[in-house]
């Protein structure tokens, strides 16, 4: 059987091939053996089968393209190129200037340019999400065909098939190695997710060498085992075998499915004796000159033929172009049909926000006994479900202890007769119901994550919960929201030693530093039921960074506000509390989450000591550390060096904010299994030992 139907088809491939070698070997620095390897595939993905208009690069029914296996990123850059994908503008609109130009190609690898070592979402029109860390990929698209399904149950009605998109991602060895892709892809296959397609690349070659090393598993039959519909191309250049699989794909309406493409890694002409170093590295110049010989190839660098140009032109271009227009057209007599619809798919793709959006958040009374704040985190996320129509998410398996259960709204609630946000219907996200907003994860933390990056890629406002110490489990994935901007909001509870007799395991010490230690990630940790209406109000307007929501177990008193300053000082990250009484205060006390309350005891038992101190409430470093100066030095006087911090954690980071002089009340080891009053007077988080840290910080203990 001939493996190329067409010379423009071999054309087409090996100006990608040679395109990606051409990057590598002027960076002198990449991976060119997978692109070589893959460049039918793609090819015959995007210019036969991708319903997507290069002019239109965010049109929000075109089908998702991800490469999950980062490190071939000159396979993707050069189809964005030859595919004549547009350059957005500031506003996100297309510029009559391409995505990735030759001269962003010539440059892969270089800093400033859009074609970065692995794809980064955001540099340029045409990447889909940022895909570095093997397995992220395909767990994100997870959350992309997600996306798809519910937004078509949400918003699509009878003539109006809006959101029938799919997504596809290309996917290696490395991917499916990494047990992300195993939790992602067991939760694609219980959802029936048919409009997602894997493309592995079994070419059985890691960076160490063949795969039999470490991984002989049959693939397929893993799939298989996990629901899924499992073809197999046995090889890669066979372009009608690859368009037949892709069509029983799109035939296929009850699960997802993944296509086993079996290839051989391109390492060059057939006169290379040694493979063994080419899937990471460039080839040099005299393999690069051999490869280009044997495809019958002109010397040249980074040619591009202009019949390939105009192949692509009119093949994904002008079947885009079309698909686009009908989409269009049909999106214009469904807004004069449904307007209220239409109105929130617009505020939902232009990533704002509906007018009132707040307007159902709780109202918290002073409360002595009060509530735990993943209780009260509970009533402000449904308060935001029923003006947040797109706001969705859930827990990996603990949604009873998260208290993330999105509840329908009552029947006289005026939310509940919204005829276009339906948002009194909350529901349960399944096979049978892709619109249901509470979404069930199981216990696979490293996947939700990942797949809530998937959500929010696709404009829903997305969350996922559960216990904070199992945030060890999501970090690659919270790192990757917070190096995509995604409004991904993380509510973790059972915060600190305060969880008690769970012990050690559960109870998390290091985590907060952790968590503070990733750029672009706001941290929350509320001190009361009203700072935690604060905190969702805060994150949700911001819409451009993640969130974490640390909250506790136990209960902690509603604070009487005519007292104490008031909540909204939140949003400023740290603001006064409580001033000292009698005069300007000569210690601080700084105090997050649980600890608030115990610095205000402490503040009392100075007093009596005729020791006057101040109380901050410090809920989130990140926030405070973007107010002016003169706001910062207004609650932390740099005049007054006796602080003392108290917090059910780790001191690491603290300094920046005690000083030389200061003081910090926490934890300096593990926890232990206990109750709460018992484990809080062991490791001393006491009113009793913060007021005496204060005294010796002034000298008067």
């Amino acid at each position: 059987m001939s493996t190329i139907s067409s010379d423009i088809d071999q054309l087409s491939i090996n100006t990608i091939r040679t395109l990606s070698m051409d990057g590598v070997q002027k960076a002198n620095s990449g991976h060119p053996g997978t692109p070589m390897a893959l460049a039918p595939v793609t090819y015959g993905l995007w210019n036969n089968v991708l319903r997507y208009d290069p002019q239109q690069p965010l049109w929000p029914a075109r089908d998702r393209f991800v490469l999950s296996c980062g490190h071939a990123s000159m396979l993707l850059y050069s189809v964005l190129h030859l595919a004549g994908v547009r350059k957005l503008n500031d506003q996100q609109q297309p510029l009559d200037a391409p995505s990735i130009s030759l001269d962003d190609l010539k440059n892969f690898r270089q800093l400033g340019s859009p074609c970065a070592g692995h794809p980064e979402h955001g540099d340029a029109a045409g990447i889909e999400t940022t895909t570095g860390p093997l397995g992220q990929g395909v767990a994100n698209s997870v959350g992309l065909a997600m996306a798809a399904k519910w937004l078509s149950a949400r918003y699509d009605r009878p003539a109006f098939d809006l959101f029938d998109y799919n997504t596809y991602a290309l996917c290696s060895d490395g991917d499916l190695m990494e047990g992300i892709s195993s939790e992602a892809a067991s939760l694609a296959a219980h959802l029936k997710l048919s409009n997602l397609c894997w493309i592995y690349d079994d070419n059985r070659i890691t960076i160490e060498g063949r795969t039999d090393l470490a991984f002989t598993e049959d693939v397929g039959r893993r799939f298989e085992g996990h629901g899924w519909n499992v073809l197999h191309v046995d090889d890669a250049n066979d372009l009608d075998a690859i368009a037949s699989a892709f069509e029983a794909f799109k035939n296929t309406t009850d699960r997802p499915t993944l296509i086993v493409l079996r290839s051989i890694i391109g390492f060059g002409s057939p006169n290379k004796a040694d493979s063994s170093g080419a899937h990471g590295s460039p080839l040099g110049p005299e393999e690069v000159a051999l490869t280009k010989k044997a495809y019958g190839w002109p010397a040249e660098d980074f040619l591009v033929p202009e019949e390939v140009v105009q192949h692509f032109a009119a093949g994904v271009g002008a079947r885009g172009q079309k698909l686009y227009a009908a989409w269009q057209a049909n999106f214009e007599k469904y807004a004069a049909e449904h307007p209220e619809l239409a109105a929130q798919v617009n505020t939902l793709l232009q990533g704002e926000l509906p007018a009132g959006w707040d307007a159902h958040l709780p109202e918290f009374a002073a409360d002595a006994k009060g509530l735990a704040t993943r209780v009260s985190s509970g009533k402000v996320l449904n308060g935001l479900a029923q003006g947040l129509p797109w706001l969705v998410g859930g827990s990996a398996d603990l949604a009873p202890s998260t208290m993330t259960m999105l509840n329908d709204v009552a029947a006289d609630n005026p939310a509940a007769n919204d005829p276009a946000a339906d948002g009194a219907k909350m529901g349960h996200c399944s096979a049978e119901n892709h619109g249901g907003r509470n979404l069930h994860f199981g216990i696979r933390e490293h996947a939700m994550a990942a797949i809530c990056n998937g959500l929010a890629l696709s404009g829903l406002r997305s969350f996922g919960a559960t216990f904070f110490v199992f945030t060890d489990y999501m970090r690659p994935s919270m790192r990757l929201s917070a190096i995509m901007h995604l409004p991904v909001m993380y509510v973790l509870t059972h915060d600190s030693i305060g969880l008690g007799e769970d012990g050690p395991t559960h109870q998390p010490v290091e985590q907060l530093a952790a968590c503070r230690a990733i750029p672009g990630l706001i941290v929350l940790r509320p001190g009361d039921a009203n700072e935690v209406k604060e905190a969702y109000r805060t994150v949700v307007s911001q819409g451009h960074r993640p969130a974490a929501m640390v909250l506790t177990r136990q209960a902690l008193p509603t604070l009487d506000r005519k007292e104490y300053g008031p909540a909204t000082g939140l949003a400023r990250g740290a603001y006064i509390l409580s001033e000292a009484a009698g005069g300007e205060p000569e210690a601080i006390l700084i105090g997050t989450g649980s600890e608030t309350t115990i610095c205000l005891a402490a503040q009392k038992l100075l007093a009596a000591d005729g020791v006057r101190a101040r109380v901050v409430s410090m809920p989130s470093w990140e926030l405070f550390e973007e107010q002016d100066q003169t706001y910062r030095e207004e609650i932390l006087p740099p005049q007054i060096s006796a602080r003392v911090a108290v917090e059910a954690g780790i001191a690491q980071g603290w300094d920046r904010y005690l000083g030389p002089q200061g003081r910090f009340v926490g934890m300096s080891s593990f926890g232990a299994s206990a109750p709460i009053a018992v484990l809080y007077k062991h490791f001393g988080i006491t009113p009793e030992n913060v007021a005496q840290q204060a005294k010796e910080a002034l000298g008067k203990g």
